[in-house]
């Protein structure tokens, strides 16, 4: 029986700073009132985490509110700091695919893989990454940057998403997949300096090994990756 060989190189599901783009979706004070899947201090970490990882690698960004100013106040301070000179495309309706100006954000990216975060992930997530795979994207959701009204909610629409093709992930996988080789030094520092502020005991560790292994830290924060 003949041996299978691989062509070697990462694969193509894989996130790349240059074939992905994020989509944050609704992460407003009125939203984050009534999500009870995750503690909403939390989420706040997570979501402003994935916004300065974006950042870091020069991934395009979309931001999104709804009814901002009559109902769910703005977007999260934490996020928008991030990008202060962004502003979020405001809309009525609750599937954010269904405002043109959104949809034509997506597609000036000119990327195929959309990473998409939101409040409440069975609405507004849901229906974005049901009608983006239905486009033809690929769609990521970043389910610890989401959150639904229970525990329950929030679950079955991640299963209902996933059985229909989306991709589940979380904000520090996102992370590490756009570095993935530690031998890039131009983002280097700055990963480390993300998980250091929101990566829990990643950074933790990272701090530790800093303190305890001096000069040799470099090697050891590599291998806590």
């Amino acid at each position: 029986m003949a041996t299978v060989v691989g062509k070697g190189g990462p694969s193509t599901r894989l996130l790349t700073p240059r074939n992905s783009m994020l989509l944050l979706i609704d992460h407003q004070p009125q939203m984050a009132f009534a999500s009870h899947s995750i503690d909403v201090q939390l989420l706040v970490n997570n979501v402003t985490g994935l916004a300065k990882s974006a950042r870091i690698f020069d991934v395009p960004v979309v931001l999104t509110t709804v009814a901002a100013k009559s109902f769910s106040g703005p977007l999260f301070a934490g996020v928008q700091e991030v990008y202060p000179k962004q502003d979020p495309i405001d809309r009525t309706t609750m599937n954010c695919w269904e405002d043109p100006k959104v949809v034509e954000a997506v597609k000036r990216t000119d990327r195929k893989k959309v990473i998409m975060a939101a409040l409440w992930t069975e609405v507004c997530l849901a229906t974005a990454a049901l009608s983006a795979l239905d486009d033809g994207y690929e769609v990521y959701i970043v389910t610890d940057a989401s959150a639904g009204v229970t525990v329950e909610a929030h679950e079955m629409a991640i299963r209902r998403m996933v059985q229909a093709g989306a991709v589940p992930t979380t904000w520090l996988q996102v992370l590490l997949e756009w570095q993935r080789d530690w031998a890039r030094q131009e983002t280097y520092e700055a990963v480390l300096s993300v998980a250091k502020e929101h990566a829990g005991g990643y950074g933790l560790g990272i701090n530790y090994a800093k303190s305890m292994l001096g000069e040799h830290a470099s090697e050891a924060q590599k291998e806590l990756g």
